[in-house]
């Protein structure tokens, strides 16, 4: 007899199907549903959904949650930072997480691309190839739960996440449009009326590496000259300054032809004589105030608790899993992606449309992150172009707390774009900051302002 309580399929969307069964596990008091996105070219996409805990069914946000890397699981996000529960010490069990992202919202975190988490399937190396089998996954999903597509959608993701989410959202964004205009027009086939318009309402990206060109030249600042103690020589920063220009030239190169060739000599230089003079620190990536030694895991000994948690075969079962071995981030797909030049491409440039056309966009960064920091996510957000960019410019940066003493970090709105600094967090801010992590996304998902108390 099969595990899965349904399997669903569209014409529309021809050799793509849905498998989706109801695992009790983490936190068995909210509805849940995990399985695979399958598709034509043997790819099989995992996912685990949790409804709200707080709201009601039909008509509350949807928050879709993509992992970085490139190479890593959602199920970090999952069970390290923003899910109902966390792995517990040893990997033996989970624990109740009070500040998950789905408080109010149901929440979806999904493993992309092929052969990372429990994803698996002919190997896929570009970000731009997520945005059509994320928009199947969504229209499937949404046939078979139609109740959850009566409120907005939200795409988030952190690190990496700064090349998917504009990826993902751009193909959503392009469909909805391409289908809205044959609708105006009368000119759906027989198999298109069965798609509907996704609900898109926001973008959000957290220490992301969205515009290379622009970041790469605010690594030294974030090493040498930041609101913590300099962890670097200023001889080493000079070094990664002096290294800019050529790093700029190539970048500018690989933006211009968006291919291998261009892209994979930009991505070499920069890491090797700018992103990677960070290692002599000994402090960690992710957060410059965490010393290390040799192994970035012993920052987080959590990670190796959800590898051990999720390897083991009786929540493998649970889920429906058919990968056997699990690993929080893959090597090989990380070396797939970085070979293939696509870290270094700009993913800025499908930002524009989508705020034209009044999707909103939050781009939040922890203060303490090197790899993905503050100051260069400011930079890029400040010199994009679009409409609003000059009174995004010219707005002042307030502060954003809880209308008591504490101050969660500062905040510039303009418009539907806003851009968020938060204090005391590195690379993965609902880890490090849970509190303000969640307030964030409950005022955003809300129209809340942060300059509100």
């Amino acid at each position: 007899m099969s595990q899965w309580t349904s399997i669903t399929t569209m014409d529309a969307i021809s050799n793509y199907q849905l498998r989706v069964k109801s695992p009790e596990l983490c936190d068995t008091n909210v509805t849940q549903y995990s399985g695979y996105l399958d598709t034509a070219e043997d790819k099989h996409f995992f996912f685990w959904f949790f409804e709200a805990r707080n709201a009601r069914r039909e008509g509350a946000p949807l928050i879709l949650w993509l992992n970085g890397g490139p190479g890593c699981s959602s199920f970090t996000g999952l069970f390290m930072e923003l899910g109902p529960c966390r792995a517990g010490k040893g990997g033996s069990h989970t624990v109740h997480n009070p500040y998950a992202w789905n408080d109010g919202a149901h929440v979806l975190f999904l493993d992309q691309p092929t052969n990372v988490g429990f994803s698996y399937g002919t190997d896929v190396f570009g970000s731009i190839a997520a945005g059509k089998d994320v928009h199947a996954l969504l229209q499937l999903f949404y046939k078979e739960f139609p109740e959850y597509a009566q409120g907005p959608l939200h795409v988030f993701g952190e690190s990496y996440g700064g090349h998917y989410v504009p990826a993902v959202a751009k193909a959503i964004h392009d469909s909805n449009k391409r289908l809205l205009e044959k609708q105006k027009h009368g000119v759906l086939s027989s198999g298109e009326q069965e798609k509907r318009v996704l609900p898109l309402s926001s973008i959000g990206i957290g220490n992301g590496i969205v515009d290379p060109l622009i970041q790469y030249e605010y690594y030294s600042k974030m090493a040498c000259n930041s609101t913590y103690p300099a962890v670097l020589s200023s001889e080493k920063c000079a070094m990664m300054d002096a290294a800019y220009p050529m790093c700029a030239q190539l970048t500018q190169e690989c933006y211009r032809w968006r291919n291998t060739l261009s892209c994979l000599p930009a991505t070499q230089f920069c890491e090797s004589n700018i992103t990677e003079v960070y290692s002599s620190s000994g402090r960690s990536y992710y957060d410059i105030r965490l010393d290390c030694g040799d192994s970035e895991g012993a920052c987080y000994p959590i990670m190796d608790d959800i590898d051990h948690y999720l390897n083991k075969a009786e929540i493998q079962k649970e889920l429906g899993a058919e990968v056997s071995a699990f690993e929080s981030c893959s090597e090989k797909v990380f070396m797939g992606f970085w070979l293939n030049g696509d870290e270094t491409k700009p993913f800025h440039q499908y930002i524009p449309p989508l705020l034209a056309d009044g999707i909103r966009v939050l781009v939040y960064a922890g203060d303490a992150d090197y790899i993905c920091n503050w100051y260069g996510n400011k930079a890029w957000a400040l010199e994009m172009e679009w409409p609003g960019k000059q009174a995004f410019n010219t707005a002042e940066d307030k502060k954003w707390h809880t209308g008591e003493s504490e101050q969660f970090g500062e905040v510039r709105e303009s418009g539907n774009f806003t851009f968020i600094r938060i204090f005391g967090a590195g690379h993965m801010v609902p880890y490090d900051q849970p509190v303000a992590a969640l307030d964030m996304v409950n005022r955003w998902l809300s129209r809340r302002s942060f300059a509100a108390a």
